[in-house]
């Protein structure tokens, strides 16, 4: 079956799935089964409870489905309804999100890591630091941040979404995401030092 969707671009397969087209909702759900997971672990803290919004994700796709604008994009879309219903979870359990170690960060295209790809004076990793320490050492850093922070800097980071494209998503002033991504930037470079240095002293 995905020999079917190979060449077809997300919208091409939402709108397949939209007329009823045997095997294109599958599809999705598997095209965006690691990178929607992982997203939703660093926000809601575990994998069982990302993994239930997960669930909740895509049978909010599947009910939306209708009304959903063709002219927008859809990853944008899917991880604005993810981001909700995590925000909304989260919520009701009342607690603040925290970044559960084990999640892997996802590495670009470039092959460049997080922490690369934060134009921010983050202290370099020395030489003998392999990339799964790194990696948690990221985590670390992530979990000091507050929820509004982590939220935009993971969205960005995640969807590459410029500033007005999060604001429209998020439903926020424009404004008010650049005051979050400035201060989320700011204080992960804080952390990174943070979780850096304590490295070091071990």
């Amino acid at each position: 079956m995905l020999s079917d969707w190979h060449d077809k671009s997300d919208e091409q397969v939402f709108e397949a799935f939209r007329a009823e087209a045997p095997g294109a909702y599958r599809e999705l759900i598997e095209r965006y089964h690691d990178d929607l997971l992982r997203f939703l672990t660093r926000m809601m803290g575990d994998r069982a409870a990302a993994e239930d919004i997960f669930q909740d994700t895509f049978l909010q796709v599947h009910i939306s489905a209708a009304s959903f604008d063709s002219s927008r994009r859809f990853r944008p879309w899917l991880f604005t309804i993810a981001a909700n219903k995590a925000r909304d979870s989260l919520r009701k359990r009342g607690r603040r999100k925290t970044v559960e170690l084990s999640a892997p960060i996802k590495k670009s295209e470039s092959g460049a890591s997080f922490v690369d790809l934060l134009e921010v004076d983050v202290p370099s990793p020395d030489e003998n630091m392999d990339l799964a320490e790194r990696d948690e050492l990221v985590q670390q850093a992530l979990a000091q941040l507050g929820p509004a922070l982590r939220e935009v800097l993971l969205l960005a980071y995640f969807q590459r979404l410029s500033y007005a494209q999060i604001a429209e998503d998020l439903g926020i002033p424009l404004g008010t995401v650049k005051s979050r991504m400035h201060s989320a930037v700011a204080a992960f470079a804080r952390a990174w030092q943070s979780v850096s240095k304590g490295r070091t002293n071990e």
